[in-house]
């Protein structure tokens, strides 16, 4: 099998994917008489049966999910090319694809917004979600990550800063509950806290061995939603310092504690960590972190 097979190999991919020719024709953009004819070159050059045909479509036969599996690898291996050539050299233009967590947006967007000033042809897209992206196939360019340091082998990983965390709540609640005078203090009280129970938040493992899991009454992943949770007054939550700050109504029943923060990291891929547009993005990126007084 050689290089020049590969659109044979890639529409096999396609139909064992998909399990239709029809589906296979639309994902490529061909016909599907070609679909068809491709199947029965790769079959008749390899001398297996790669597909059992039947009513409702195509379903991979053991040959077939053997070559499956080296199709995937390589499509896999040509986006992850692709993404890097796009994200790679010394221009400031093209895609900037920044990631991190939804509480971070106060601190990324205005250097993504003055770094887009300066160099008008970049275009950039950022995505705020829990979940980590796959840098090394160009899900994005630079992921803020917040916990434990990463650890993927070919990522480059940087301290960004510390988030400092306090316990907030408002005066409608001091009037209806009070406010806990100290830590110890916090057993009867209500809490806003993640979507995820078992999350590993430092200050939510704090919180769940102070109190019960329970008196988490209000539970969500978006930001504004927490804070809005707080500010109705019917519970108390954790907040960084950076996302409390400004909001309106708030008051900081617990001031932080070391055992609270939340380290964030930058991360990217060792190939296009050099490239000039994430060195510009990282630069102004740490440089806007250190004058950031509320982080």
């Amino acid at each position: 099998m050689s290089f020049e097979n590969w659109d044979e190999v890639r529409t096999a991919y396609q139909v064992a994917r998909l399990g239709t020719v029809s589906g296979a024709a639309d994902a490529l953009g061909v016909h599907h008489a070609t679909v068809i004819r491709h199947i029965d070159a790769l079959e008749g050059r390899l001398g297996v049966r790669l597909f059992q045909r039947h009513p409702r479509g195509y379903t991979a036969t053991e040959a077939g999910q053997e070559l499956l599996k080296v199709a995937r690898t390589t499509d896999d291996q040509f986006a992850q090319l692709a993404a890097r050539i796009a994200g790679a050299g010394s221009e400031f233009s093209g895609e900037l694809v920044v990631t991190s967590l939804p509480g971070l947006s106060r601190l990324i967007t205005p250097v993504l917004i003055a770094l887009q000033a300066q160099h008008p042809g970049l275009r950039v897209r950022y995505v705020t979600d829990p979940r980590v992206f796959r840098l090394e196939y160009g899900e994005a360019h630079v992921a803020i990550r917040a916990g434990g340091r990463p650890q993927e082998p070919d990522n480059v990983v940087q301290p960004l800063f510390v988030q400092k965390v306090a316990l907030f709540g408002t005066e409608a609640y001091r009037e209806a509950h009070g406010f806990p005078g100290a830590a110890e203090e916090i057993g009867g009280h209500r809490f806003v806290g993640p979507e995820d129970p078992d999350s590993r938040a430092p200050f939510h493992r704090w919180l769940l061995a102070q109190t019960t899991a329970d008196r988490v009454v209000f539970r969500t992943n978006e930001l504004a939603a927490r804070i809005e949770a707080i500010r109705g007054g019917n519970a108390l939550g954790f907040l960084t310092l950076n996302e409390a700050s400004g909001v309106d109504g708030l008051i900081q029943v617990l001031p932080p504690r070391d055992d609270w923060d939340v380290a964030l990291w930058i991360v990217t891929h060792v190939d296009l960590h050099r490239s000039a547009k994430i060195q510009a993005f990282l630069g102004a990126l740490k440089e806007h972190a250190r004058s950031c007084a509320n982080c």
